[in-house]
């Protein structure tokens, strides 16, 4: 009897060893699976790995390659034989590099050269100053003609000289005269002059550069001068384009006879600034605009029509243009039964930027008394404070007659 159930349970027991042994086969072949994978990833990390070596060994074989020297090209001799001279000032007869394009390689151009060779091995795009490349408006300014009140026919003005003649030039061709190349804006400090020309680079599609008179002013000789042609090169490269020359009257004063080596350096850039204005060479699509308030010391040959043919005078603004700054800078402002007009007359003689400090003034009255809205005295203490600080700095003169 036992011999006889002894068989039944072998293959019982035997099928379990089977299942068993599918179960290890099947969980060896997952594993199996898991590595393949594993070792792709690996492989592929292994060729990313070796291709950032590659890349850093050329960056370094790059990096550690001789330095090469900058030179100008004077002429060409041939398709492949130039003539250049190297910076310090040594002229060579030197071999071009095959793959650089001939039409390219002009007299003046800048070009790399070869340490040991001097053979042309690259050419290099024109140079500006750092003060001249950085002088160009990037971002427009967040100043429209609508932020600049009281100045409508100046506003105008400014918009027949420099954008009329830049989107619209075949009106003055048909016509039969030729467009003003700019304007002066000239007026009390605090009326708008720059806010004018922040408004103008807001509208217009032209490339706009901005740059004060002072920095053109420069120690050595030559560097001021140098600045004001790559400025206009610059101009004339992103054309059409605007120039905004503020504070001109830095290197745009009178030129006398007793002076010293600094003024002569400053008369040669204001020479130089002549020049590019009304020179040989055209600016069809440049325009400038400059701004002072101090028109009676510019020179006479600045202020002669073919350079800046439009003067537009922006003076103090008058009672419905101090309304109109006034009513712009509450607009944004949370008050309560503000009359504007019953404090206009008492504004008398205060310029754009006086309105606005009364403004600013008036918010912090409010804000010192704890309060969310600006009210009718508060205005009229702010009014009161300004006028106080006014007469504190001294009496200014009536400065009508500087630009009559």
């Amino acid at each position: 009897m036992s011999e006889v159930d002894a068989g039944p349970r072998g293959e019982v027991g035997k099928s379990d060893d089977l299942v068993e042994m599918e179960r290890n086969i099947r969980r060896l072949q997952e594993q199996a699976k898991d590595l393949n994978h594993t070792r792709h990833a690996l492989e592929g990390d292994i060729r990313a790995l070796r291709k950032k070596a590659t890349r850093l060994e050329d960056e370094i074989a790059h990096l550690k390659s001789p330095p090469m020297i900058v030179g100008t090209l004077q002429d060409m001799l041939g398709p492949r034989t130039a003539i250049v001279k190297s910076s310090n000032g040594t002229v060579f007869q030197v071999a071009v590099n095959e793959r650089l394009d001939a039409d390219k390689l002009r007299p003046g151009a800048r070009v790399a050269m070869n340490q040991d060779s001097l053979a042309i091995i690259e050419l290099l795009h024109d140079a500006w100053d750092p003060m001249v490349s950085g002088a160009e408006m990037i971002e427009a300014p967040n100043i429209s003609y609508a932020d600049v009140a009281g100045l409508d026919e100046e506003i105008n003005l400014v918009k027949e000289a420099v954008e009329l003649p830049l989107n619209n030039p075949t009106l003055f061709t048909k016509v039969g005269v030729t467009p003003p190349k700019g304007v002066l804006l000239v007026g009390p400090p605090g009326c708008g002059k720059t806010l004018l020309a922040k408004a103008v680079a807001n509208s217009t599609e032209a490339t706009f550069i901005r740059m004060v008179g002072s920095e053109l002013a420069q120690k050595y000789i030559g560097e001021g001068g140098r600045l004001v042609r790559e400025l206009f090169a610059l101009a004339k490269e992103k054309a059409p384009s605007i120039i905004f020359l503020d504070e001109i009257d830095a290197i745009g004063a009178k030129r006398l006879d007793g002076s010293t080596s600094g003024d002569r350096e400053v008369q040669r850039t204001l020479m130089q600034l002549l020049a590019e204005l009304d020179g040989f060479d055209q600016l069809d699509d440049v325009k400038i605009v400059a701004a002072t308030n101090r028109p009676d010391i510019l020179d006479d040959a600045l202020l002669r029509p073919g350079r800046f043919d439009r003067v537009i005078e922006i003076g103090l603004p008058k009672d419905e243009g101090r309304k109109a700054i006034l009513n712009l800078h509450l607009s944004g402002m949370s008050t309560r039964r503000v009359d504007v007009g019953s404090i206009v007359g008492s504004t008398k003689g205060f310029s754009g930027a006086e309105l606005a400090a009364t403004c600013v003034e008036a918010g912090m009255i409010a804000i010192r008394d704890g309060r969310g809205q600006v009210r009718q005295q508060d205005l009229k203490d702010a009014v009161a404070k300004i006028a106080e600080k006014r007469a504190h700095a001294g009496a200014r003169k009536d400065p009508t007659h500087l630009y009559a």
